[in-house]
């Protein structure tokens, strides 16, 4: 027989509309359910509920887990949030033993526990995407690792560099996003349940129990920071923020590349529409989108820090408001990601228009300057000497070297000549090696939440 339970007082008011969170919250259902689990788990390891009261509970969890997953579960709006939802549901399915679920802890520690294991979900998910775009950069940068072109600076020819230097250089900021990403799971990886609503519990509970199973490195050291401590969060929108930006930063370039002022990439398919209007248009659409979409992270970074900025210890209902931005960023930079993975090898550079352009005899003025250093030359008169010509525009008396030659003398570490940017592919192909073992880790941690919400106790 069905039980129907009212919904808990605390969630009765006027303003219950506005008080409302399920929009944005329910999407932590799956995180809410497993970290549920583990805590029956540890409330029957201390005694708090009998071996049978928690195989019902721990059964009655599993069916809502069930429930969601096959878009059965009937979320009901006037429950207010995901936390009271399940625990109606709950107790529907077993009674009243589904009260005793809430022992020991508060919505507040509750809440703080689904947010860290989305994180670490949603960054798991994010890595894997962001290594499958740096493994697209490193393979067309090796295919482009002897193509030359001219490197800019304030938008302006500059010197002669290769098109693979120009793709690793991407790579390597994507990789520094990966770190980041990695290191915020790192310190993130502090268990809150157990915290309570701010100060603990009278009851035996065991946090640090709850942390392992969880796959936490460890519980947490305060109850008051645990239930109010969003850095997480902060971290995670910075991030994201700054991983839009790096991708802004390559989606510009193609957008350039592909006019026909510059002419280095071919007006096909891959990069968006024509015109509705003008037939010869070829629009770099894709690279245009991901461009415009790096402002939405960093505004989702601002509100957070706005929500969280002068708020008194421990909970505050502000805290409602972190959710949001969170998900919405990780939403917009999962898709920018995979739009530059498809993007990236679909692209068609114009190897010959790029030499044409790697000829300018300007790009090796500071070649020039530097025979006559060599030459015992001190570097300002060289400069002196040589600006002229440079400026004019003018090829100097026995002409400019070939970009061959000049970046065959351009393999320091670091550099864009052929051996450094075969030693540079080199390294990324262990960085890229080494970052899937990390996450492999990783991938562990977050199907932790999975077991949990299919294992069956005997």
């Amino acid at each position: 027989m069905t039980v129907v339970r009212e919904a808990p007082s605390y969630v009765r008011s006027p303003a219950g509309a506005f008080l409302n969170s399920l929009g944005v919250d329910r999407a932590l259902v799956r995180f809410d359910l497993s970290g549920s689990v583990a805590h029956v788990e540890m409330l029957a390891r201390v005694g708090l509920v009998t071996p049978d009261e928690a195989t019902t509970i721990l059964a009655g969890l599993r069916t809502i887990a069930a429930e969601v997953a096959d878009g059965r579960f009937a979320w009901r709006e006037e429950l207010e949030d995901v936390h009271t939802n399940v625990e109606v549901r709950l107790t529907e399915l077993v009674g009243p033993v589904g009260g005793k679920l809430h022992t020991g802890r508060s919505r507040n520690d509750q809440v703080a526990l689904d947010e860290r294991l989305y994180l670490r979900a949603a960054v798991r998910d994010l890595a894997h995407r962001l290594l499958g775009l740096e493994s697209a950069l490193l393979e067309r940068a090796a295919a482009e690792a002897t193509t030359p072109m001219p490197g800019y600076t304030h938008l302006q020819r500059a010197q002669p560099i290769t098109l693979g230097h120009l793709l690793l250089a991407h790579f390597w900021r994507f990789d520094r996003d990966v770190d980041r990403l990695f290191a915020t799971v790192d310190r993130a990886s502090v268990s809150p349940l157990g915290a309570g609503a701010l100060a603990g519990s009278t009851l035996p509970t065991d946090p640090a129990w709850v942390a392992a199973r969880l796959g936490f490195a460890r519980a947490f050291e305060n109850s008051l920071d645990a239930v109010s401590d969003r850095d997480p969060f902060a971290e995670l929108l910075f991030d994201l923020a700054l991983l839009a930006v790096h991708a802004s930063g390559l989606a510009e370039e193609v957008v350039l590349f592909a006019s026909k002022e510059f002419g280095f990439l071919e007006r096909t398919a891959a990069l968006g529409s024509g015109s509705s209007l003008m037939p010869q248009k070829r629009n770099p659409d894709v690279a245009e989108l991901i461009r415009g979409k790096a402002g939405g992270p960093l505004g989702d970074l601002v509100a957070l820090l706005t929500a969280l900025k002068g708020l008194p210890l421990a909970y505050d209902r502000d805290l409602q408001e972190d959710k949001g931005p969170v998900l919405h960023a990780v939403a917009s930079v999962r898709g920018v990601v995979d739009a530059l993975a498809a993007l990236v090898p679909a692209l068609g550079f114009d190897r010959a228009r790029l030499s044409e352009a790697a000829a300018d005899p300007e790009l090796y003025a500071t070649d020039r300057a530097e025979r006559l250093v060599a030459d015992g030359t001190p570097f300002r008169e060289a400069h002196e000497t040589v600006g002229p010509d440079a400026r004019s525009g003018h090829a100097p008396a026995g002409g400019a070297p070939s970009a061959a030659a000049s970046l065959g003398r351009r393999n320091a570490p670091g550099g864009p000549g052929p051996k450094a940017v075969a030693a540079q592919i080199a390294l990324a192909r262990a960085r890229l090696a080494a970052r899937s073992d990390s996450l492999s880790s990783l991938d562990r941690s977050v199907e932790l939440v999975e077991e949990l919400l299919q294992e069956k106790r005997e």
